[in-house]
């Protein structure tokens, strides 16, 4: 049975979207014992002096520093010192509603002892305002076995499986290799769909593109570690290193000849007419591309 809940937090950068963030953790009607561990990754942006004159503001929340190391060591730290016997890992953009924590609970604790752990639903959202305003969307489904954006697991099962990989330095898979150490260790996934997170992240503009790509590549890196530590066909499946990906992107992309130069007139096109979400969908196809492109380069640099 749950006893106190540590929910774990990395941040870096966010102090506007991690306020929203917090101020919902402080009104779960949850009433059972629970502590908020933020992990801040290095922040220049004032989160870290916030927090600290915001003890008031956040009971709950614990805080913790670390030099900027990259998510994995942050949830690291995070499982250190959290005195929870439940984890639950959320990101720091994502904002909570008040049954979040009882959601989770409730339904671990059908199952004590049991191998098993709760995976909630994730609604992306560009609405600061009201972020959970935000309706469930196809383009929300997920088939992920274990992601960090909204997990409730107790801390022996990840005590036991290892920390995440802190090899796994840049953008993406640190919680999925993590995910194929549970699994092996057989534990099963419970959906939870009560335990709602929407994850907000600004509007798609141009200005976005250079970044987007670079998190492909840096996506593209890491899936090779992921590969490296766990060569199978399913992983294979998931990083995109398959002839199947180069030919599906390569077409999609006509080779690349569809791209950020080529296609502006048309995303920008949508986007100044209020449809952002539609073209960062139509982006997604040069940057499905890019990481294609990634993983293979990487793959041969590691060879």
């Amino acid at each position: 049975m749950v006893t106190k809940i540590s929910v774990v937090i990395p941040t870096y950068n966010r102090k506007p979207i991690l306020t929203q963030c917090l101020d919902a953790l402080e009104k779960q009607d949850w009433q059972g014992d629970y502590e908020v561990v933020v992990v801040d990754d290095g922040s220049v942006d004032g989160t870290v002096e916030f927090l600290k004159e915001s003890t008031q503001r956040f009971p709950h929340t614990k805080l913790y520093l670390q030099d900027h190391k990259g998510p994995a060591a942050a949830r690291n730290l995070g499982i250190e010192k959290a005195e929870g016997d439940t984890i639950i890992f959320i990101d720091s953009d994502l904002v909570v509603t008040e049954v979040f924590l009882r959601s989770h609970v409730e339904i671990l604790n059908q199952h004590p002892g049991e191998k098993v752990f709760t995976y909630g639903r994730v609604v992306n959202t560009a609405n600061f305002e009201n972020p959970t305003s935000e309706p469930f969307k196809i383009t929300d489904m997920s088939r992920a076995y274990f992601a960090t954006g909204n997990v409730a697991i107790a801390k022996k099962w990840l005590l036991q499986a290892g920390p995440f990989d802190e090899a796994f330095s840049l953008y993406g898979w640190e919680d999925l290799e993590l995910g194929v150490r549970l699994k092996n260790l057989g534990l099963k996934i419970i959906q939870c769909p009560e335990a709602v997170g929407y994850h907000w992240h600004p509007a798609f503009s141009m200005d976005q593109l250079p970044s987007l790509i670079r998190k492909e590549f840096e996506r593209g890196k890491m899936g090779v570690i992921f590969y490296k530590k766990h060569p199978t066909w399913d992983v294979r499946m998931m990083i995109q290193m398959t002839p199947l990906h180069q030919i599906l992107w390569g077409l999609l992309s006509l080779g690349g000849t569809l791209n950020e130069k080529t296609m502006a007139p048309l995303l920008q096109y949508l986007i100044d007419r209020g449809r952002s979400q539609v073209a960062l969908e139509i982006a997604r196809i040069f940057l499905n591309w890019y990481n294609v492109q990634g993983v293979y380069e990487a793959y041969r640099e590691s060879s």
